[in-house]
């Protein structure tokens, strides 16, 4: 069983201190979501990957994963999984590898079948909305049978149960529930924000 498998809703986190990865951790467990996707887009990222993968039931992976190079040190701070913007061959090798899963960022048909010749079957669709969103799933799912897609940009709470209702949606990606903003206002916010989301969804 993979790291990701059953989760249905990824939070996409940026925290800058410890304090914030605290708020984090405690409010997403409290809400009831228990995987984030910490993105490796400031210099504190591999430092609140390797402080949230030490929390007990709560599943941490690197995001914003570019090469190879940061996926190994995302791996030694103890990464369960990986997703990149898009696809990379160096990237997939060290996930490959280590055992862990990558969910690569696509947009076209070239890029899903170049992730299918990798081996890889569950991926990113991003950015999500400018690319075309549902309707491009649906095509994307009459092509790619075998293949299933975890929106990322452009989803949110309001349209949150559309996309996790597509035949070919495996979870969905979101920074609502885990935004700077969200991030400072505490834990008490991240729980709320994590019910709701799971309501919305009709998970809860």
């Amino acid at each position: 069983m993979s790291a990701i498998d059953g989760h249905r809703i990824v939070p996409l986190a940026s925290p800058e201190n410890e304090a914030e990865c605290d708020a984090l951790a405690e409010g997403l467990l409290a809400g009831g979501i228990r995987i984030v996707e910490i993105a490796l887009r400031n210099d504190f990222g591999l430092a609140a990957l390797a402080r949230l993968a030490q929390r007990d039931g709560l599943t941490v992976g690197a995001g914003t994963v570019l090469d190879a190079d940061q996926a190994r040190a995302a791996l030694d701070a103890g990464a369960a999984f990986f997703v990149s913007p898009g696809l990379s061959a160096g990237v997939a090798r060290v996930a490959a590898e280590a055992g862990i899963d990558l969910v690569p960022g696509v947009m076209t048909p070239t890029d899903i079948m170049a992730a299918r010749d990798l081996g890889l079957r569950r991926l990113k669709l991003f950015p999500a909305k400018q690319a075309g969103g549902l309707a491009l799933l649906d095509a994307y799912a009459a092509v790619f049978r075998d293949v299933t897609f975890m929106p990322s940009g452009g989803v949110t709470e309001a349209n949150l149960a559309e996309h996790l209702a597509h035949p070919a949606v495996f979870a969905a990606s979101g920074s609502w529930m885990a935004s700077a903003a969200m991030l400072g206002r505490g834990a008490d916010a991240i729980a709320a924000a994590a019910e709701s989301a799971r309501r919305a969804a009709r998970l809860a």
